[in-house]
């Protein structure tokens, strides 16, 4: 059951409410910005960077299914929040939500807080990502080079797809490195790469051509992606709470555990 709402609260201070579908933005053939209402326009979300909310509706069993999931608008956005939602063949949680239909409500419990930025907190940030993990690094992107005038930090993204067309968020990407001369990003493409962007995956050749001549013990480096991005450059993340061994290309280079946070 969800808890009723506030309008002098924040939307998310830990229990589950309903929120409604305000609009649906078609990003590509299999994904779409979802843009649910708060209660009020200049209602507040509570949610910091970088942080993520869980989404629950019943299946048609009338179970519990509960996905977690990063918002990519600012957490200081009154009024609503944007979800990037990839749809997968066995992807109950995405399936559902894009069978929704402006109007109608679904439950949210926040915030899950990943890992708390404050400006300057590190000198340079290298982020790693793929598919749809690129939204907890895009929050991260979006904080920094959004208040640069207090944050100094450098940001190098590497973004991994299968094709072109998985890109997402690649227009406000392509923005922001346009106008951030400490913001560079490096997408690469398995398949049919074009111009511009790096052919196969991210590999240990791709990483240090990014980094370049950086001192690694100077770097944090966020993670997120699918399993084999894990296992190929961190290992994986064993619960929220255990972030696992670091192994793969970063342990390869002598850094540290702790210079690596895994979404």
């Amino acid at each position: 059951m969800s808890t009723p709402i506030s309008a002098t609260s924040p939307v998310f201070k830990g229990d589950f409410v309903d929120l409604t579908l305000a609009h649906v933005t078609k990003v590509s053939h299999d994904t779409s910005i979802f843009r649910f209402a708060f209660p009020e326009a200049d209602d507040d979300s509570g949610l910091i960077t970088a942080s993520a909310i869980l989404i629950k509706y019943k299946d048609e069993n009338e179970k519990n299914i509960i996905r977690p999931y990063t918002p990519i608008s600012d957490p200081r956005t009154k009024g609503y929040l944007d979800l990037l939602v990839k749809v997968y063949p066995e992807g109950k949680a995405s399936k559902h939500i894009h069978s929704l239909k402006p109007g109608d409500k679904l439950a949210f419990k926040g915030p899950i807080i990943k890992y708390p930025w404050t400006p300057n907190k590190d000198s340079h940030v290298v982020l790693i990502g793929g598919g749809t993990g690129i939204t907890p690094l895009y929050q991260l992107v979006h904080e920094i080079t959004s208040n640069r005038g207090e944050d100094k930090t450098a940001i190098t993204l590497l973004y991994g797809n299968k094709t072109v067309d998985d890109i997402l968020l690649y227009d406000e990407l392509k923005s922001i490195a346009a106008k951030d001369d400490k913001f560079n990003v490096y997408f690469t493409i398995e398949k049919d790469a074009p111009e511009g962007t790096i052919p196969g995956f991210i590999s240990d050749a791709v990483v240090k051509k990014a980094i370049g001549d950086a001192d690694l013990k100077t770097l944090k480096f966020f993670v997120c992606g699918p399993p084999g991005l894990y296992n190929a450059i961190s290992g994986p993340k064993i619960s929220p709470a255990d972030q696992g061994e670091l192994t793969g290309l970063l342990k390869s280079y002598g850094v540290e555990k702790e210079q690596v946070f895994k979404f």
